[in-house]
């Protein structure tokens, strides 16, 4: 049984490269800005800007629920009927067909179907953490929509967002959701060791520094995945303020390394999907890089840490 599940695991995770994709993962990107913006519009503020994210779905990636009024209403990438989703709590819907189309036309949808939902919106007009930032009226630029590669993205965060889920249960401080941050397209988990840290001094393309103060503003371990810094995407761990030794510590698998570039390890997408265990691959280095932050820290890991199955005797 052991060895077809691991079988079946190893299946699930899907090959895609990053040159194949580029466009459609471009334009995507700039999809996911809007409908982030959106929730970002009416959402009330929470701590690292936690509100303004989206999450995996089991078709694709939702905004979840987001307060309007005395009701509420998503939005929701459909990734395997290709169908932008919006829904309110009075019943209303909206469908939006996903295929190929300039950011123009998506932003003048997205906006026209809130309108019609009496959920009138007005987001920032042009994208954070890239450059250029077109605005979003004018953005003829990206275009491109692949359906295939758009649902193998999505294949790839469902397992990614799986193993970051179960890494996320031995953590008993504070610690976030597993979400997709949509500037700069990754999905991340975030442990806080429950101290303050210096000022972040921002510098993110296009992005105010205020909202990296906001985002840095407790010592921290993040990890996630995002579609870039490998042939098929990477998965990434880093520390702020980033610990002295961070940078030389020894994790595994032997695939890893940091990268002075981006301050932070990698760990390529396809060094995870080739393994002969990949969940047991991956969270070996979600492991490792934790240790290595937490530790040349100095943070308090007896009270910060539990045992996710502390209570499976009782069932």
């Amino acid at each position: 049984m052991g060895t077809t599940h691991t079988a079946r695991t190893k299946a699930a995770w899907p090959r895609l490269r990053v040159a194949d994709w580029t466009d459609t993962r471009d334009t995507l990107h700039m999809w996911t800005q809007i409908v982030g913006k959106v929730r970002l519009a009416h959402a009330p503020l929470i701590n690292h800007w936690w509100q303004v994210t989206l999450y995996v779905s089991p078709r694709g990636l939702t905004t979840s629920a987001i307060p309007h009024g005395t009701g509420a209403f998503d939005i929701e990438f459909d990734f395997l009927d290709h169908v932008l989703h919006l829904r309110t709590s009075d019943g209303g819907t909206r469908r939006i067909a996903l295929e190929s189309m300039p950011v123009t036309d998506f932003h003048a949808r997205v906006l026209r179907a809130l309108e019609e939902l009496d959920v009138p919106t007005t987001i920032q007009g042009h994208p954070n953490e890239v450059e250029p930032a077109i605005p979003f009226a004018e953005d003829y630029r990206h275009h491109t929509y692949d359906p295939h590669a758009a649902q193998l993205f999505w294949r790839q965060l469902l397992q990614a967002n799986r193993v970051l889920g179960h890494f996320r249960t031995e953590f008993a401080g504070k610690v976030s959701p597993v979400h997709f941050f949509w500037g700069a397209m990754d999905l991340a988990c975030t442990r806080f060791s429950g101290r303050g840290a210096p000022r972040h001094p921002g510098g993110a393309p296009n992005c105010g520094d205020w909202v990296m103060v906001e985002g840095y503003s407790r010592e921290l371990s993040s990890c996630g995945f995002w579609p870039g810094g490998g042939e098929e995407g990477a998965f990434y761990a880093y520390a702020y303020p980033e610990p002295e030794g961070f940078a030389e510590s020894p994790v595994v698998p032997a695939e890893a390394f940091y990268s002075a570039q981006n301050g932070q390890f990698l760990l390529p997408y396809e060094a995870v999907r080739t393994a002969d265990d990949p969940d047991r691959t991956l969270t070996r280095f979600l492991h490792s890089t934790y240790a290595a932050a937490a530790d040349r820290a100095g943070w308090d890991r007896a009270s910060l840490e539990v045992d996710p199955e502390r209570w499976n005797p009782v069932h």
